[in-house]
């Protein structure tokens, strides 16, 4: 209903989030959970609410391509599994006779204290524990700590500010029993996005099992009943899934001779050269007009003069993904821009400048060397080529909030 209303793609990366301001918490619904059961959790008169945005790495565990699970947070329960594959991990993961463990450092905030510990934490079928002794594995030393099936898993915005958090990469064990105030909360501390986005990502594994992987599946297969409705405006597919295409007949063929693939590409850069010469060819007047200058904010790429800080916040709540990226303006260039892109789970800004030669304008991010007509050029380019990125722009940032 959100997606025929909003006009959105028919794509799994759409989601309900649970925002509950008060506590600086939300999280994801998984795909099978009830609206109306959740809702009904919320106390009466809290200032909870569901937000209708992107989240691009819903699913992104499911895919062979991603590290989410580093090799120094997980171990195997058999010691012959030790150096597995992300395939093999995966349906360990879901297997629950063979399931690896997942360990790490985390920060604790205590129940009665404002005061924030460092323990070893490991998470397995039973539960997630924490070490007294270091990172002793000892039944001894192990202090059980929650159970994840009784229990949802938030994301916990602005920590330092509401709970006084040493990162910003907190996240929260609320148990179904607390309906509201923070007394009850479980609050940890990782001390990097990548060490959260690990333990998020198994808890969701420990509880749902193998529900997240049919939700995966169902989501896939609606996509492949409307072929002509792609996920996102330019999908993520590895240059080995490529093939090289003639168009020129009445029907597409492959071109399989290696010589003519190339005199194909060579054809394609000099129609590219020619349409970007016949772009700077434009009378000066026209390319300063009012609608070329202003052209890209009718993009839903473009988000006008946010700052950095926002810009962040908005890109890690819709998945940090690679290839995730905004447009924005500068606030320290009043003429600028800047394109904001997520790569290895970081948000990484590059400066985009306006330059004028021969009464031409033209944009920039590396000092002249690749010139661009206007911002939408410069996107479409990079969608295509990595160019000075690094990785292609792949997913742009929205928000639609109810």
């Amino acid at each position: 209903m959100l997606v025929q209303r909003t006009h959105a793609l028919h794509d799994h990366s759409w989601a309900l989030v649970e925002l509950h301001q008060y506590l600086a918490l939300e999280r994801c619904l998984e795909d099978h959970e009830s609206v109306v059961e959740v809702q009904s959790m919320w106390p009466l008169g809290a200032d909870s609410r569901f937000v209708f945005r992107k989240n691009f790495a819903k699913y992104e565990l499911f895919k062979s391509n991603t590290s989410l699970f580093p090799e120094v947070m997980v171990s195997s329960c058999l010691e012959a599994n030790k150096s597995m594959a992300h395939s093999e991990l995966i349906q360990n993961f879901l297997n629950s006779g063979s399931c690896p463990e997942v360990q790490g450092f985390l920060q604790l905030r205590e129940a009665s204290r404002k005061v924030w510990k460092r323990f070893y934490f490991s998470l397995r079928r039973s539960g997630l524990y924490y070490s007294t002794k270091g990172t002793s594995k000892d039944p001894r030393h192990l202090q059980y700590f929650a159970d994840l099936t009784e229990s949802n898993i938030y994301y916990v915005t602005q920590g330092k500010k509401h709970y006084g958090t040493p990162t910003e990469f907190g996240f929260c064990i609320k148990p179904y029993k607390v309906r509201s105030g923070v007394k009850g909360l479980k609050l940890l501390c990782s001390e990097d996005e990548q060490s959260r986005t690990c333990w998020i990502a198994a808890f969701r594994l420990f509880k749902y099992g193998m529900q997240l992987y049919r939700n995966y599946q169902q989501a896939q297969a609606r996509l492949s009943q409307h072929p002509w409705i792609t996920p996102t405006p330019l999908q993520s597919v590895s240059d080995s899934a490529l093939v090289a295409m003639d168009f020129s007949g009445c029907t597409g063929r492959v071109i399989e001779n290696p010589s003519e693939v190339l005199t194909a590409v060579l054809e394609e850069a000099q129609a590219w050269r020619k349409k970007t010469t016949h772009r700077y060819s434009l009378p000066a007047a026209c390319q300063s007009s009012p609608l070329s200058a202003a052209i890209h904010r009718t993009q839903p790429w473009f988000h006008g003069r946010i700052s950095r800080e926002d810009t962040q916040q908005l890109i890690g709540r819709q998945g940090l993904v690679d290839g995730v990226f905004l447009v924005r303006e500068s606030q320290r260039n009043p003429k600028g821009f800047v394109l904001s892109l997520c790569h290895l789970q970081k948000v990484k800004h590059y400066l985009i400048l306006p330059s004028e030669e021969e009464g031409r304008l033209y944009f920039t991010m590396d000092d002249g060397q690749t010139r661009f007509a206007d911002l939408i050029q410069l996107v479409e380019f990079h969608q295509i080529n990595r160019g000075i990125l690094p990785c292609k722009l792949r997913h742009y940032c929205t928000c639609v909030a109810l």
